[in-house]
């Protein structure tokens, strides 16, 4: 008999959520949130028999959180045309619109500036608290890899952490 999917909401809830704040940020992570359960619903009935469901889960919120952070960044800004620079000759030169950091959690915004793999692997391991296989297989790629990935994060993690 399948659990309800009530009963993994509950029993995952934590790790999800710590999923997408590590990954999309605190502005982004209610949005990441909310697609990621949206999508394990509907997937959740065809989930094989004996399947880790937390790894499942945390790939799904990982995937959604990015998924949520790039349309974020692709998304227009409305401002007040007033506010606008004159143009300064033929071509003016488009700005690409960062979202602000989260000044109350340095540690995290270190992890997001890690190269992408580093990251991801950085993120799934801790925040969603998988084992290197479970990283491996979430990330498509060899458990050996995936430890590479964790120490190289880590590693640059510490160097920025100790650098004065």
């Amino acid at each position: 008999m399948t659990t309800p999917f009530q009963q993994v909401l509950d029993a995952h809830r934590d790790v999800v959520w710590r999923v997408c704040v590590a990954t999309a940020g605190r502005q982004d992570a209610e949005d990441a949130f909310q697609e990621a359960w949206l999508s394990a619903l509907r997937a959740y009935p065809r989930l094989a028999p004996g399947a880790n469901v937390e790894a499942w889960l945390v790939t799904i919120a990982h995937r959604k959180a990015i998924d949520v952070h790039r349309s974020r960044a692709r998304r227009a800004i409305p401002i007040d045309p007033t506010d606008l620079p004159e143009p300064r000759g033929p071509a003016v030169a488009s700005r690409t619109v960062q979202p602000p950091a989260e000044p109350d959690d340095p540690l995290w915004d270190s992890v997001r500036a890690l190269p992408a793999g580093q990251r991801a692997a950085i993120t799934l391991r801790y925040a969603g608290d998988l084992r290197p296989m479970e990283v491996a297989l979430a990330l498509k790629i060899s458990a050996e890899a995936a430890r590479r990935r964790i120490a190289d994060g880590l590693a640059a993690l510490r160097q920025e952490v100790q650098t004065p």
